[in-house]
């Protein structure tokens, strides 16, 4: 069906169908339609509607749709959402046709909007919404409500009500919805308040941060404030939680050893898909040919012992994946700050008898494997099979051990020197310790087997 085509009937039709699902339902289908057609579809959508679609942040077309619509309808919309969500919508509009946007906006859309443009990206700055209830510390839990009733249409959540000084306009304390019901109408807005100090979070605290304080005090909006004590916005449980979503899925992508990328991926161009993964494919596979070259550096071992070769897939995986487990439990936790950078050492203490156990185990596993495949007769590994066989234990021993100490430690290498330690990529860790386990693993078979098969 093209949209683009669709006759009036047929709109009033579609409108008709949406109108009965959930708002969350609407943005699904939407995404699943070229920019054009979503764009032909919001236009013909009531206003109050387009708003609330506009409004969720999963609405993956919303910057083309806002950018491809009259500009009158564009500017209805943006006034009409909320002002978090229209900057970051704006934001990535081009310079031209967001300057004429934002200049066709009434003042105080404009200044919301320009106010939130400010703040860096991943801070509460950037994520707050200037939307909330407020009111001052002398009112009347009565006053207070019916002041909600008057304009809770235009505010984007009232999870809470933050208190002001009625002269310094400072925040003095804040009360939850259900303590307001429950209070007594002629009663003081702040006897219904939280008996202890407002908890609030500055506009420049990281995202992270922002979310741990929420989830630390159970809130469902946190206030942010400035140097001075006045309030600047809120920070909403729902916008956290879409703002770290999409951060683990960058991390998640870092540690796949590619760029991220911030769109669907049957969505992503095939050019763009090349661009994001070619470059750190190429570094790994130069970083790779240091493998290739300490293995040819034991280019005569390997012509004495052709035996040893066997096993070296083997010895490297192990010391990869116990270094991919060690990364991805240290980078989750300096971003829950279950550790702090001072901690290194008190990690690398855990790690170096965690790496012995753990090769010790598969130190075990691959002399038995030997073991039984000599004695079954599967394969001859020769006179000196049982050396053999001590070379690939204690060859895990050691690849494991450095696997998980380079593995922990490497995210506060990065960390340090201001890096994002999701960049620790599990890939980037296996080709470190693939070539370091090379020399591990014949540096161990030249201490065994030195005089025997070498």
């Amino acid at each position: 069906m093209n949209i683009g085509k669709i006759e009036t009937t047929e709109h009033a039709a579609l409108t008709s169908r949406l109108g009965r699902e959930h708002v969350a339902d609407i943005v699904e289908f939407l995404n699943g339609k070229t920019a054009q057609e979503a764009t032909e579809i919001v236009a013909h959508m009531p206003l109050q509607w387009s708003v609330e679609v506009l409004d969720q942040p999963h609405f993956r077309d919303a910057c083309e749709v806002i950018e491809a619509l009259p500009q009158d309808k564009a500017v209805a919309l943006l006034e009409g959402m909320s002002a978090d969500r229209a900057s970051d919508v704006l934001r990535w509009i081009d310079a031209p046709a967001r300057g004429h946007l934002r200049d066709a906006l009434n003042a105080d859309t404009r200044t919301a909007i320009d106010h939130l443009l400010t703040y860096p990206e991943g801070t509460a700055g950037a994520l707050m919404t200037t939307e909330f209830v407020s009111v001052p510390a002398n009112w009347t839990v009565k006053q207070t409500l019916d002041h909600i009733r008057e304009v809770e249409h235009s505010r984007e959540t009232v999870y809470a009500i933050f208190v002001l000084d009625p002269t310094t306009k400072r925040l003095v304390n804040t009360v939850s919805l259900r303590r307001l019901i429950s209070g007594v109408p002629d009663a003081p807005i702040l006897s219904v308040a939280h008996a202890y100090a407002p908890i609030s979070v500055p506009a420049t605290m990281p995202q992270e941060e922002v979310a741990r304080a929420i989830s630390k005090y159970d809130f469902l909006a946190v206030p942010v404030v400035d140097s001075t004590g006045h309030m600047l916005g809120i920070v909403t449980v729902d916008d956290v939680i879409d703002a770290m979503i999409e951060e683990q899925t960058e991390d998640v992508q870092r540690m796949g050893g590619m760029e991220a990328i911030d769109e669907p991926y049957l969505a992503i161009p095939f050019a763009e898909m090349i661009k994001k993964r070619a470059g750190w494919l190429c570094i790994l596979f130069v970083s790779e040919m240091f493998t290739a070259s300490a293995m040819q550096f034991f280019s005569d071992e390997l012509e004495k012992a052709i035996v040893l070769a066997l096993f070296i897939p083997l010895v490297m995986s192990s010391g990869g994946n116990s270094g991919s487990q060690a990364t991805s439990l240290i980078i989750r936790a300096l971003a829950l700050q279950q550790v702090r950078l001072r901690d290194w050492w008190r990690v690398a203490l855990r790690e170096l008898p965690t790496g012995i156990v753990l090769g010790g185990i598969l130190g075990i596993i691959g002399v038995i494997r030997i073991t039984v495949w000599q004695q079954a007769g599967f394969f001859d590994y020769g006179d000196y099979w049982k050396l053999l066989a001590v070379t690939i234990g204690a060859s895990l021993i050691g690849i494991v051990t450095f696997g998980s100490l380079a593995g922990s430690l490497l995210p506060f290498l990065l960390k340090r020197l201001g890096f994002d330690p999701a960049t620790a990529s599990a890939p980037f860790i296996a080709t470190l310790v693939d070539v370091t386990g090379i020399v591990i693993y014949f540096s161990v078979a030249w201490l065994f087997l030195h005089g025997t098969i070498l």
